[in-house]
């Protein structure tokens, strides 16, 4: 964590750093003067370090984090159900009802198509992305110097926002793409779909001028294609990662003396309330748009069934 000699810039930097798992190179020199006699598997101590590991490196703390939440979502909604009952529902099962008849019924809406699998897909989607953006409301110093003094490491790099991490976002974004190919393929057959790709959007119905077309027009639905997983995680990513970026400013200004303490925490309840509708729209954004593109890999064209 920051210590007295650490400036604003390292404070910042430290907070921005995931807790990297990976291989370090033989020869490497660690913070602490020591060298790697051998290639070894350990955490990073420095932004450095994170590179050098590479592709396979592992981020714990988002791991951790977003498999933690993912599973208080599984016991709230479960513990739920089983005490649910068929009178008026009152606390925890009614919030849950709230939820669940309300993502059934934008899903029954944006979703014309038979499928028992997205409804509770968008709903997960909806409360874990909602869990998981709801941490970047715990005070930015707490966790982190909770797991410094546990660890006994004070430099310890702990972040507790897994959607501030693009391999999270973009981890989410790609099944979501995967599904989508998946039923495209399932609901339109492997000719259908080589077909959506090469005869749209530019399509005459004469083969000769069609012929033509299909270098364009699967260059034009290739982007469109690969440009929906990458838009959906860097959106939700790049909203969260300014969020907790506005946090830790503020954070810093914390520590200028008794004015900046009393602005700080003005400043601080103020943005928390304004990132509390951010949070909340970006996971229903997320739910939405994978909704809206399941819907476009079962939906089936007329002539792309006649040619079927």
């Amino acid at each position: 964590m920051a210590g007295e000699a650490q400036t604003a810039t390292d404070y910042i930097q430290h907070h921005l750093q995931n807790m990297a798992y990976g291989k370090l190179p033989a020869g490497t020199t660690r913070p602490d003067g020591t060298v790697l006699p051998e290639s070894t598997w350990t955490l990073a101590q420095s932004s450095e370090e994170a590179s050098q590991m590479g592709f396979w490196a592992v981020h714990l703390d988002t791991l951790g984090w977003s498999i933690g939440l993912g599973l208080v979502f599984c016991f709230l909604f479960s513990y739920a159900a089983r005490k649910a009952t068929a009178g008026v529902p009152h606390g925890l099962q009614s919030f849950v009802e709230l939820v669940t008849s309300f993502i059934d019924s934008l899903v029954k809406e944006t979703f014309p198509h038979r499928n028992s699998m997205v409804a509770p897909m968008a709903l997960t989607i909806f409360v874990w992305v909602f869990l998981m953006n709801l941490m970047d409301l715990v005070p930015v110093d707490w966790l982190p110097r909770a797991a410094a003094g546990v660890s006994g490491n004070p430099h310890l790099f702990f972040k507790v926002v897994p959607t501030t991490d693009p391999n999270a976002t973009l981890g989410m974004a790609l099944a979501v793409f995967a599904l989508m190919i998946f039923f495209s393929v399932r609901e339109k057959g492997v000719l259908g779909f080589i077909k959506e790709l090469t005869l749209h959007p530019f399509h005459t119905g004469k083969w000769y001028f069609d012929l033509l077309l299909i270098p364009f027009n699967f260059l034009l639905e290739v982007v469109s294609l690969v440009a929906k997983p990458i838009s959906l995680g860097l959106r939700l990513f790049g909203n969260l990662y300014a969020g907790e970026m506005i946090f830790i400013l503020i954070a810093i200004v914390f520590g200028v003396g008794v004015l900046g303490f009393a602005g700080a925490m003005l400043m601080h309840m103020g943005w928390a309330i304004f990132h509390v509708l951010v949070i909340t729209l970006q996971a229903f954004v997320f739910m939405v748009l994978t909704t809206v593109y399941m819907a476009m890999a079962h939906h089936r064209d007329e002539e792309h069934e006649h040619d079927q």
